[in-house]
């Protein structure tokens, strides 16, 4: 009789699986392998599948992290230099509140900061995502990796769905469906940083992976980086509450704690209108906690790239900028 020999990818699933005792995280080099033949495409849907949701029961280490990460900048051959100056992820999606972000990333870029936005839409049904309102503002998004080049020395900002910068991940995340959990390519898909940006600003819904964030990032050898508990999930202070942004700077971790804007909390949007964003940059609608959220968002980009020494400096230079913008522009 025959026996089958034993998948490569497999041992990768046992050191996971292997039950209460037996099982362990994979170290950054079996991440970095592990992604390495998911990316080839050497890896069978069963397997994937398993892998995915073991990872996600006992939640990803920042080792796991940096090693994954590490595989997918490998296998898309980053630039050398850095092509953009502030890295932008948005992966969630929001259902609350309109994504005020977008609008927080365009104050930026207006200003010279190049911004490059990436990210995933339609894995969670009821959710609007950064592509969306991307049109209204009258933005397309960027569907090969020179065009978002070109938009980012034309206009200082560029959308990149996730297709656009690796198909094979943006397969994986549109499992959540099928599976009913999310997986760590959410986690790794906001560190991508697919323009080799020296700052990236990055969201994340449950507090626990801020610290994750942090250390992946030193492991991986980035700069500067700046995570908070984003409204939804989405790169985006919410004006309403406390807010602790962890930083990682050049080796150094810290944390800073931003207080609320308001003393009272705003009820929720009945709707998410698209059409809302550019005329809240015009001026021709006004809303206090869309202006806050924009301009608290800005906020803490600016201190993340050291043009602040304070939040409240940041606060002060974002509120400015607002004010000043070109309200033509969108």
């Amino acid at each position: 009789m025959l026996i089958p020999e034993e998948h490569l990818f497999a041992p990768f699933v046992r050191i996971l699986g292997k039950g209460r005792k037996g099982s362990r995280g994979l170290t950054q080099d079996e991440a970095y392998a592990s992604m390495s033949m998911v990316l080839r495409g050497e890896v069978e849907p069963e397997q994937l599948g398993a892998f995915l949701m073991l990872l996600r029961v006992k939640e990803e280490t920042p080792e796991e992290v940096a090693g994954f990460v590490r595989a997918v900048r490998d296998y898309l051959q980053y630039p050398a230099s850095a092509e953009a100056d502030l890295d932008w992820s948005s992966y969630a999606g929001k259902r609350r509140h309109s994504p005020w972000y977008v609008l927080s990333a365009l104050l930026l870029a207006s200003h010279g900061i190049r911004v490059c936005m990436h990210g995933a839409e339609g894995h969670t049904a009821g959710r609007m995502y950064t592509s969306e309102v991307l049109q209204d503002l009258g933005i397309t998004t960027s569907h090969t990796m020179d065009d978002a080049r070109e938009k980012i020395k034309q206009t200082s900002f560029c959308y990149l769905p996730l297709q656009t910068i690796s198909p094979r991940l943006k397969k994986i995340i549109e499992l959540r469906p099928l599976l009913g959990l999310r997986s760590p390519v959410h986690t790794v898909g906001r560190m991508i940083n697919p323009l080799h940006a020296p700052y990236s600003i990055q969201a994340i819904f449950h507090p626990g992976y801020q610290k994750t964030h942090q250390e992946a990032a030193q492991l991986l050898g980035d700069t500067h980086l700046a995570v908070f508990k984003g409204e939804a999930g989405e790169v985006e202070r919410n004006p309403d509450t406390e807010c602790t942004v962890s930083s990682y700077n050049q080796g150094k971790m810290f944390d800073e704690v931003w207080p609320p804007i308001f003393a009272r909390r705003h009820m929720k949007e009945e709707v998410l209108r698209p059409e809302r964003l550019p005329k809240i940059w015009r001026g021709d609608e006004q809303d206090e906690y869309a202006e806050a959220a924009i301009i608290a968002t800005a906020a803490i980009a600016l201190r993340l790239m050291e043009k602040a020494k304070t939040p409240d400096d940041a606060m002060q230079q974002a509120t400015t900028m607002w004010q000043t913008r070109d309200k033509s522009r969108h």
